[in-house]
């Protein structure tokens, strides 16, 4: 099965990324890193659950227009999100693949920057996971550095991140780290792509 297309969600206002609050630019450098299409659905801001489902019911029946049958996602335990997007999918004519499903997570996590995985956290919850994790390196210093009870793959909402470079990228995307803020009760590292060092 070829992987045809990669889906998200962007706040319309920010041109952000919803919740990884990541910059639309690097998105689509992402995108294009992997040669696929990006398939944006731009969500108003604040978003109602009647704006979400109905604009997420536009996309889907784009994408089976278009020929999909199946959307992967990256839900690793959580029952009730899977449960959601089985029942939201049901009888759309795109059948939900879980593919990570149950592998356990500290043991994907290391797998993931044992390969060559790069990526920063963008956002970071600081309920459960100290502000100052904000924008840093997932790496294997950083797992050691988690508290108990935080999940290495940030799976219950603890951090979010972006990845830069990896065994899925022909060549790393160059991002660098900007401010950090804090908003709307999570805090947010600013990440944008790397200008280019001038020519003499």
């Amino acid at each position: 099965m070829a992987i045809g297309g990669l889906l998200t969600t962007t706040n319309e206002v920010a041109g952000r990324v919803s919740m990884h609050a990541v910059r639309r630019d690097l998105l689509a450098a992402q995108a294009r890193a992997v040669g696929l299409p990006l398939i944006d659905v731009p969500l108003p801001f604040p978003c109602s659950n009647d704006d979400y489902e109905q604009r997420m019911a536009r996309a889907v029946a784009r994408a089976t227009a278009e020929g999909f049958t199946h959307v992967a996602f990256g839900d690793l335990f959580l029952e009730d999100v899977r449960q959601c997007r089985e029942t939201r999918l049901g009888g759309s004519g795109l059948e939900p693949l879980f593919p990570l499903w149950h592998q356990p997570t500290d043991r994907l996590a290391r797998t993931m920057i044992a390969a060559g995985l790069c990526a920063r956290l963008t956002c970071v919850d600081p309920t459960r996971l100290d502000r100052s994790f904000a924008g840093a390196q997932y790496d294997g210093d950083l797992l050691t550095r988690l508290p108990e009870g935080v999940d290495p793959c940030g799976e219950r909402g603890e951090f979010h991140t972006f990845a830069y470079a990896g065994p899925m990228f022909p060549a790393a995307i160059n991002v660098e780290l900007g401010e950090v803020v804090e908003r709307d009760g999570f805090v947010f590292a600013d990440l944008s792509p790397r200008q280019a060092a001038p020519t003499s």
